[in-house]
């Protein structure tokens, strides 16, 4: 319970009305919020990593930056499927939501159940989360396979036409980063995009789009060429070495 009140103390501390005025023009939930930046949220979360019953309590404060240090100090091995969806209801701002996927959920033994089942929800922050649990993924997971992405296409197509902001600029997140996983994936996630950016439909459209603009960019294309490089270079010194 010290740890729990100490960090609220420090929370307040360094409370900054300025940045609150911004996160609301950011369309950030600032009820309950005291306008600390991340950097300083993270360097007090370093001291408490996995520990599950301080997580617990500063999610049920309420307050904006406690619940954002809850997903840095949570032990994702302790997380169970039914916590993950009593948080995902609490979701109030894209900030916390985008947040707790990369800190927490994407860690946890439910990442791709939860995903399948969020992005089918009603509610805008739930369905934002199972999309960006797909981004996520993408970037970070070393076990999911090709196939497994793959599947997450149709899905994407398939809610390509919500127009609400927070939903739709995550499905375009999901599939941008799906195509930047590796150069299978790229292909596959290209001709989605291309596929969307002509759609009758103007928020797949728009979707498309976007995802077409930076996969086909120097930056994206540079990062294919990369990896075939490195490839390349991995399989010749294997054949040295084997010689």
């Amino acid at each position: 319970m010290k740890d729990f009140e100490d960090i609220i103390a420090v929370l307040k501390s360094h409370a900054n009305p300025a940045n609150v005025a911004g996160m609301a023009r950011f369309g950030i939930s600032v009820d309950k919020a005291f306008g600390v930046s991340l950097p300083i949220i993270r360097a007090m979360a370093k001291k408490y990593e996995n520990n599950h019953a301080l997580a617990l309590q500063l999610w049920q404060s309420g307050y904006h930056e406690a619940r954002i240090m809850a997903t840095m100090v949570e032990n994702p091995e302790e997380v169970t499927g039914a916590q993950m969806d009593l948080w995902v209801k609490d979701f109030d701002s894209w900030d916390v939501c985008d947040q707790c996927c990369s800190n927490l959920f994407r860690k946890t033994p439910f990442a791709l159940e939860k995903t399948f089942e969020w992005v089918s929800r009603v509610e805008d922050y739930v369905k934002r989360a199972g999309f960006v649990m797909m981004a996520c993924l993408a970037v970070h997971s070393k076990t999911i396979t090709d196939d497994m992405f793959e599947m997450f296409l149709p899905i994407i197509v398939q809610h390509a036409d919500d127009p609400r902001n927070f939903v739709r600029k995550a499905v375009n997140w999901a599939l941008r980063q799906i195509g930047k996983r590796n150069k299978v994936l790229y292909a596959k996630a290209l001709e989605t995009s291309d596929t969307l950016a002509n759609s009758e439909n103007k928020t797949a459209r728009w979707i498309g789009k976007d995802a077409v603009k930076e996969l086909r960019g120097e930056t994206a294309i540079n990062r294919m060429l990369g990896k075939d490089k490195m490839l390349g270079a991995y399989n010749s010194k294997l054949r040295v070495l084997s010689s």
